[in-house]
């Protein structure tokens, strides 16, 4: 374990770098449900978060590349020229080679909409020593000008990896990576990844995946959660107060981490049902059905959602 103090990372009033991952909704018919996703990746960009499309919130992985470019398509269309994320997911087996060409294809239609890429992983780009798998976001970096990596905990996918050290340098080493995604559910290995970019690469983002510890951006990373497309009001206004020193800063926090709590206990994935249920309650989409593919909760879920968004003063008590 390591030795040094994490308090020494903290850094007071630092603007956060928000990006929030876009449930994506879907109607009483089971089709997507465009409209509402269109006005959630507005409001979510008008908070001041960046929007990140086609991850898992939005079941990338569930997705036909016709659907996932449709939703390139909607994202730029409500954005314009403002920026955006968006996950360049493939599909593969243990045992099966690394697909550059797949990958190319998902970034270059991501970039042509006017995303950032974020490459999740797989079992071609992970099964490999540090330094080969290096050499694969290599080759990826001369499909993109700028891309951002994706670590993942295989507790929720069974192709993610956490890198070890050397392997997360040699990703800052290359320039056109300008961030990375840590989603190891664990502070330490984030602790750790910021005092080596703090060290090595300044520049570089560290977004937290950590649903069960938002507070990091205390710490220095900034963010790309699943539990920020519940509420993206609540978190631009947590990040104002950080960055202004105001105190409610704490307050409001332990609320949202306690939707985390919730909305993220096991089985993890089924978070996008509690997403649709709480967005629903809020009258910000039309249904809380999600993909059919996707985990769901019980509907007395409802009930503590309720609460929590009446405790949030996002919803009424009437």
């Amino acid at each position: 374990m390591s030795s040094f103090d994490p308090v020494s990372l903290m850094k007071p009033r630092r603007k956060v770098a928000g990006a929030s991952a876009i449930l994506l909704p879907f109607t009483e018919a089971g089709d997507v449900d465009w409209a509402s996703f269109a006005a959630h990746v507005s409001r979510t960009a008008d908070a001041g978060l960046t929007p990140a499309v086609n991850m898992d919130t939005g079941y990338v992985n569930l997705l036909d590349h016709a659907t996932q470019n449709e939703v390139l398509r909607q994202t730029h269309q409500v954005l314009g020229n403002r920026s955006f994320i968006a996950g360049a997911f493939v599909a593969d087996r243990d045992g099966d080679p690394f697909q550059l060409d797949h990958y190319a294809e998902r970034m270059d239609a991501i970039q042509s909409y006017g995303g950032t890429p974020i490459v999740f992983q797989s079992f071609g780009l992970t099964r490999q020593p540090g330094p080969e798998i290096v050499a694969r976001y290599e080759q990826l970096a001369r499909r993109a000008d700028r891309f951002l990596g994706f670590e993942l905990t295989t507790d929720l996918a069974a192709f993610g990896a956490i890198y070890d050290l050397d392997t997360f340098a040699g990703l800052m080493s290359i320039p056109q990576c300008i961030g990375l995604k840590h989603s190891s559910f664990h502070r330490l290995p984030e602790w750790e990844r910021l005092r080596r970019r703090n060290a090595d690469r300044p520049d570089f983002i560290v977004y937290t995946g950590n649903d069960f510890a938002i507070d990091m951006v205390m710490y220095g990373s900034d963010y790309l959660l699943g539990l920020s497309t519940f509420a993206p009001d609540l978190f631009a206004r947590r990040d104002d107060y950080w960055v202004n020193g105001d105190p409610r800063f704490y307050e409001l926090n332990d609320q949202l981490q306690y939707l985390g709590f919730f909305a993220f206990r096991s089985p993890s994935p089924a978070y996008k049902h509690s997403a649709a249920q709480f967005l629903k309650l809020r009258g910000w989409i039309q249904t809380h059905r999600t993909h059919p593919l996707s985990a769901r909760r019980p509907d007395s879920d409802n009930e503590v959602l309720r609460e929590i968004a009446q405790r949030l003063g996002v919803l009424s008590e009437n």
